[in-house]
């Protein structure tokens, strides 16, 4: 079961924590970073000054409980507002102590080094002691004591302390499944992991100083929103200030309270009091979809991605594809291509190239070891895109993509066999992918690879075309094997033969068309592409390095999981739009409740505008202020829930904010401050 909700969004243990830290970020240094509730307080503040200079006997501005009341309604909205942020920080504490329980000091059983060579002697001591370098046993039973990579063994890890997943996964040394976390349980073989990061440094302690929003930093388009909330606040001190002297034109007094009163519901306060939360929600959404954020400007990123890059296998097709028939040229014996295979593959850490070991046969395998001695193995790279071995006799095999062996043979001034050309390209045609084998620089086969496409993987895709999201396969096949696959599984776009500089490539091509680009990745030559990318997702089973590469790290290990990570983001950006939209309709609203009210006796004419028909100046500034204060907790849940979303083009998103919350944002303030204003005057 995946932990998706822990926590219920009114959980009574956050929120006697929430209620706490309302009063602590009442603390003036904290409330500066956000402009429209600052000048709230400072009005606040003011209000409790005038309160205590009418009890000194001052009888200009009005009564003492009517300059109270307003003095306690803005202090309830300040405290309405930092609850809001405080309980989104306190939904997200809570993941971060879920994370902490993973993170035991366990012992650890360390191995010695003698020399050059790591002997079987093992120290046992507390995992706090270990050191990045350092490689350590863990046994079927124990748990991991630090992040690593294995560097010998296989083992069954269970991870659900991590990912919330039952199932187990294999991780072994080699390949891009070789990462292990801290906190996960070795369920059974036994392993030797080398540390790959610091105490204190582990992936666990990042996440969960990034989940506490220690970290946290307001992203741009939240500080752009920020600086515009600030100037709406700044433009309405103006108006206020200039309302003084055309009070005084108009013969009306006009006490400070309701100065206050008019600032305070002017300004948006609504969108101001929800900001912050709204971003930590965001970042809390997708650590419930059991995805790490390292920032909030990666959730918001991702809400705008126009191209989206992923690998073939184990993404659009089910695992890794496996050898399924050997193909000899003219003139080459089955068993002697077997056999050439099955050496090209002992230095070939790739699943294809266990898998060419498993169709070989344990008849032909159990004869490699007399070839081996002295032998010089050619490990596979993303560069070469083949491998091989060299026999002590000089013979060299070599294995790989059609185009790099052709490389080998046309150098080597051997002619390429007419029916392996056929071969590969129809393996190639069938969607399979071809790896051609040649010895001493002669093609001698050809080896046929199958993927299998992962069921209901169009409609996926389908759902991000609606999003605006082009999707763009990555593959070393060639280019026939590619195109098969890509037309199969209804990609928009393909990269064939690609290598490390290919991705980089393709990414910056299409950031310099202004497009903001989505890359997932597992293994360290993803790397660079996850650093480039706008939105690197890395995953929680690859490499150290494109973990850290990532801004963003899938505990699931699931490569679709980007179109939910698109939709979050979408959602934010949404929740911050609608809500924004329905805070400045909100202004216009109150507008029309409170200027009309203030001038109503000496400036009858002002009657036409009071469209609420309100009882009395003083039960309209307090029906406006209380409705100011009431709006925001009301509002809480939907800002940390966030709007529904819909996969729906920007401008119909446009008409749909501007008549919900736009229109219902000028509506609603209409309705409740009027019956506000009712029951005021009920119990005045």
């Amino acid at each position: 079961m995946k932990r998706k909700s822990q926590t219920q969004l009114f959980d009574k243990t956050l929120v006697v924590e929430a209620i706490k830290q309302s009063f602590v970020k009442l603390n003036p240094r904290i409330m500066f970073r956000n402009p429209v509730m600052f000048t709230v307080e400072v009005g606040t503040a003011y209000m409790l000054a005038v309160c205590i200079w009418i009890l000194t006997g001052e009888k200009s501005q009005g009564s003492f409980a009517y300059n109270l009341s307003v003095f306690f309604i803005l202090f309830l909205t300040l405290l309405f507002a930092n609850f809001a942020e405080a309980l989104a920080e306190a939904r997200g504490k809570a993941q971060a102590d879920s994370l902490r329980k993973t993170r035991e000091d366990t012992p650890a059983k360390l191995i010695q080094p003698m020399g050059d060579l790591y002997v079987n002697e093992i120290k046992i001591i507390s995992s706090s002691q270990l050191k990045k370098g350092d490689v350590f046993l863990c046994e079927a039973g124990e748990i991991i004591p630090m992040d690593g990579e294995i560097v010998e063994g296989i083992a069954t890890i269970d991870e659900s302390a991590i990912t919330g997943e039952s199932a187990p996964v294999i991780r072994e040394a080699g390949g891009d499944k070789s990462s292990v976390t801290g906190g996960t349980k070795v369920l059974s073989d036994k392993i030797k992991v080398k540390v790959t990061t610091e105490p204190g440094e582990s992936f666990l302690d990042k996440m969960i100083a990034l989940v506490e929003g220690a970290s946290r930093q307001k992203t741009p388009n939240e500080i752009a929103l920020t600086i515009l909330l600030a100037g709406f606040t700044l433009i309405f001190i103006i108006i206020c200030i200039t309302l003084s002297p055309f009070s005084d034109f108009a013969k009306a007094e006009i006490p400070i309270s309701s100065y206050i009163a008019l600032f305070v519901c002017l300004i948006p306060t609504t969108i101001g009091g929800l900001l912050s939360a709204i971003g930590i929600a965001g970042m809390d959404r997708a650590l419930r979809a059991n995805v790490i954020a390292k920032s909030g400007k990666a959730v918001e990123t991702a809400g705008d991605i126009d191209t989206r890059l992923l690998d073939k296998t184990g993404t659009i097709t089910i695992g890794n594809r496996k050898a399924t028939h050997f193909y000899p040229s003219t003139g080459i014996a089955e068993a002697d291509l077997i056999q050439a295979c099955a050496l090209s593959s002992l230095g070939d850490e790739t699943p294809e190239g266990k898998s060419i070991l498993e169709l070989s046969g344990k008849e032909i395998t159990s004869r490699l070891s007399s070839f081996v001695k002295g032998a010089v193995l050619i490990k596979f790279t993303a560069e070469t895109r083949t491998s091989g071995v060299n026999l002590q006799d000089g013979m060299q095999i070599r294995k790989g993509a059609y185009d790099a062996i052709r490389k080998i043979s046309d150098k080597s001034g051997n002619v390429f066999p007419a029916n392996t050309e056929n071969q590969v390209k129809e393996i190639s045609s069938n969607g399979g992918t071809p790896l051609v084998v040649a010895q001493d620089g002669k093609v001698i086969g050809v080896i046929e690879l199958q993927d299998i496409i992962k069921p209901g993987i169009q409609e996926r895709f389908q759902r991000l075309r609606k999003m605006g999201v082009k999707t763009v396969m990555v593959t070393g096949d060639n280019p026939l094997t590619a195109k098969y696959i890509a037309e199969k599984a209804g990609v928009d776009d393909f990269i064939a033969e690609a290598k490390p500089e290919d991705k980089m490539t393709y990414i910056r091509d299409e950031q310099h068309k202004g497009k903001l680009v989505a890359m997932m990745g597992d293994g360290t030559n993803d790397a660079p592409a996850l650093a480039q990318a706008d939105v690197g997702v890395a995953m929680n089973s690859g490499t150290q390095a494109a973990k850290e590469a990532g801004n963003m790290v899938d505990l699931d290990n699931d490569p679709t999981k980007l179109i939910e990570i698109v939709e979050i983001g979408k959602q934010l950006l949404m929740t911050r739009g609608t809500l924004t939209t329905f805070s400045i309709a909100n202004d216009v609203a109150k507008y029309f409740a409170i200027v009309p009210a203030l001038f109503i006796t000496s400036i009858p004419a002002l009657q036409a505008l009071n469209v609420m028909h309100l009882h009395s100046p003083q039960t309209a500034i307090l029906s406006a202020v209380i409705f100011n204060a009431i709006i925001i907790p009301l509002l809480i849940p939907l800002a940390l829930k966030g709007v529904t979303y819909k996969p729906i083009g920007a401008s119909a998103l446009l008409r749909r904010n501007l008549l919900y919350y736009g229109l219902g944002g000028i509506i609603i303030p209409f309705i409740g401050i009027k019956l506000i204003d009712i029951l005021v005057t009920l119990f005045s």
